[in-house]
């Protein structure tokens, strides 16, 4: 576990990885602030943080399994304690960690000790596994037709995210009010908690980027409804641009 004293900064805004610590495998936990914040924007950043890391981060897992020995789902394999069904919904835990690299893809366990079956005696069994990319839950659909065939649709869970949690402690006085924001981050050990805070934080910025092309697309047309080709602004800048226009605003 690492443990680090909090120390607030009354100038730039910042953030901190101030505990650490993976319990085991498949769970990690991370504790992160960031201040400081004047008072409400804690609470917005936290409502926004909780969700992207809960439902915007994603995640491998396996969703189906196939073997032509298996007559229907709730049946048992001899030489097997468990039945279908318990096997299927220990697959379903099993945590995967993907690494994409341009054309090629590789799926590693997090946890190769993770229980799936218990053998009672030497046998012979071969069963196929689908594995996808994807964020959220999403229920396995059964139809009598996947039966047929010896394939099982598997509940999916792609979060790697198993909760998080955010909390604001407020300080100062009168007008001078300020907040820190505290992130309690949970995940399966296929991201540890910084990284799923880093990718959280993109897939944010992606959402709200929309907004700014949006407005420069509404000037790019009124520009050249009165005059010229107007060259597109780039996100940068056009954070320049908010930049001087507030600095001159504070100077008048």
């Amino acid at each position: 576990m690492v443990r680090e004293k909090v120390t607030v900064s009354t100038r730039t805004l910042q953030w901190k990885c101030v505990e650490s610590r993976v319990d085991n495998k498949r769970l990690c936990y991370g504790r992160f602030i960031l201040s400081p914040l004047i008072k409400g924007q804690a609470d917005t950043i936290g409502i926004a943080m909780r969700r992207a890391l809960l439902g915007e981060i994603e995640g491998t897992c396996i969703t189906r399994a196939k073997s032509e020995k298996i007559p229907h789902e709730y049946s048992t394999i001899v030489g097997i304690q468990e039945s279908v069904h318990e096997i299927l919904m220990n697959l379903k835990e099993i945590g995967l960690r993907s690494n994409l690299h341009h054309f090629t893809a590789s799926v590693e366990i997090v946890d190769n000790t993770q229980h799936i079956a218990r053998l009672t005696e030497p046998i012979d069994l071969c069963i196929g596994l689908q594995i996808e990319r994807n964020r959220g839950y999403r229920y396995s659909i059964k139809r009598p037709n996947n039966f047929q065939d010896g394939s099982y649709p598997i509940d999916a869970v792609f979060m790697p995210v198993r909760n998080a949690n955010h909390s604001i402690h407020s300080y100062g006085n009168g007008n001078e009010r300020q907040e820190i924001l505290f992130l309690e981050i949970w995940t399966n050990g296929s991201l540890t908690p910084k990284e799923a805070l880093h990718e959280a934080s993109r897939n944010l910025i992606d959402l709200f980027i929309p907004f700014l092309h949006a407005e420069e697309e509404t000037l790019h047309l009124e520009y050249n409804r009165h005059k010229g080709t107007l060259p597109p602004l780039t996100f940068h800048d056009r954070l320049a641009k908010l930049r001087k226009n507030k600095k001159e605003i504070e100077l008048k």
